[in-house]
Parts: structure tokens; C-alpha cells; sequence
């Protein structure tokens, strides 16, 4: 899922600058003109480094999704078990939850057409988590049924995650990852 290794100084700026303002502000409300200012370069130089703004939030997403990824794996990297409360705690830790605005996946799924090519970006995003968490699982508890308690924990991080937008903490994030521990301990994650 990786953009374009060969991006110019400018095409870098206005990545940045966009996947900022797409965050904050959210992807209908933020146009190319906004983006183009914002990073100092002409609609022109946009539109020749991106083709088109659907081009530009896809490329949003996937870089999205490296940042994030990069951040879960060194999160992991350096944790003992159970490293399955590792990757909850990567949502908690994310820089940019401090935003409060929650998950920019789901705020982006929220706003795009179902046409979009940026919903392909978010599902394999959600898929990769989904499935780095069962093999997390099937690591940490081996005698629960790992796909199940996958399942439940994924859905717990993803309602959690998508009420520090509306909520304005983490209150629910961190219930998640007590519920979480719970279903690793209990060996009943199939109920």
C-alpha cells in the first residue's frame, strides 16, 4: 500500500499540508485551492504531482496508513506480552488522537462516495489491523479461539476510537483496553 517513492519536494509539501487539513478540517471542506496555498505551490503543481484531488486523498490514506503502521510495529517492537494490548495501546498513543478527532479511516469512510478509490485504501488498512491483531492474539493466548477474540477486540478499538472524536477523551479507549485484557484472559472470547 505504498504512494509514490519518486515524490518531489513540492509533491511531499502538498502531502503533508493535505493530509493535515483532511484530518482537521475533513475532505469535502478542504479543497485544492486551500491545499495548493497552504503549501505554497500553484493548483498547477498540485494537479501535476497528484492528477486529480480523489488522486490526492487516496495517496492521503495510504500515507496515513504507513505513518501508522510505522508507529504500531515500533510500538511493537520493543513489547512484552500480551502484545495484542500493544497495538490497542498504539491507537492511545498515536499523536494524532490528540486532535480529538478520532480515526482519520473512519472519518474519511464517512465522507466518501462509494466509488471512491480511497475506500479501497481504507479497507485494506482495516484489514491489516485486523489481521495483525488475530496473529497478536494467537500469539498472547493460545487456547482461545484467536479469530473471535480478534473480532471482538477489533470491534471494541474501532467504536473506542471512533468516540474519542465525539467524546473529547479517551475514556472509552481505555475501557476498551481493560475489556480487551479481559477477553485474553478469559479464554471465552467465542461468546
Amino acid at each position: 500500500m505504498a504512494i509514490r517513492a519518486e515524490m518531489t519536494p513540492a509533491g511531499q509539501r502538498v502531502l503533508d499540508v493535505a493530509s493535515r487539513l483532511f484530518y482537521s478540517d475533513g475532505i469535502n471542506a478542504v479543497g485544492v485551492a486551500l491545499v495548493a496555498e497552504t503549501a505554497g505551490v500553484t493548483k498547477k503543481t498540485l494537479y501535476d504531482c497528484f492528477g486529480s484531488k480523489r488522486k490526492l486523498v487516496v495517496d492521503y490514506l495510504r500515507h496515513r496508513h504507513e505513518i501508522w503502521w510505522s508507529h504500531l510495529e515500533q510500538r511493537l517492537s520493543g513489547a512484552v506480552p500480551p502484545r495484542t494490548l500493544t497495538l490497542v495501546e498504539a491507537y492511545l498513543t498515536h499523536p494524532d488522537l490528540h486532535v480529538n478527532r478520532g480515526c482519520a479511516f473512519l472519518n474519511a469512510a464517512a465522507e466518501l462516495p462509494a466509488d471512491h478509490p480511497g475506500l479501497d485504501v481504507i479497507r485494506e488498512h482495516k484489514k491489516a489491523v485486523r489481521t495483525r491483531l488475530a496473529e497478536l492474539v494467537a500469539e498472547d493466548a493460545p487456547a482461545v479461539d484467536s479469530e473471535s477474540v480478534a473480532e471482538h477486540i477489533f470491534l471494541l478499538i474501532e467504536g473506542a476510537i471512533a468516540h474519542i472524536g465525539i467524546d473529547d477523551h479517551d475514556n472509552r479507549a481505555q475501557q476498551a483496553r481493560q475489556l480487551a485484557a479481559a477477553l485474553l484472559n478469559s479464554g471465552h472470547g467465542d461468546r
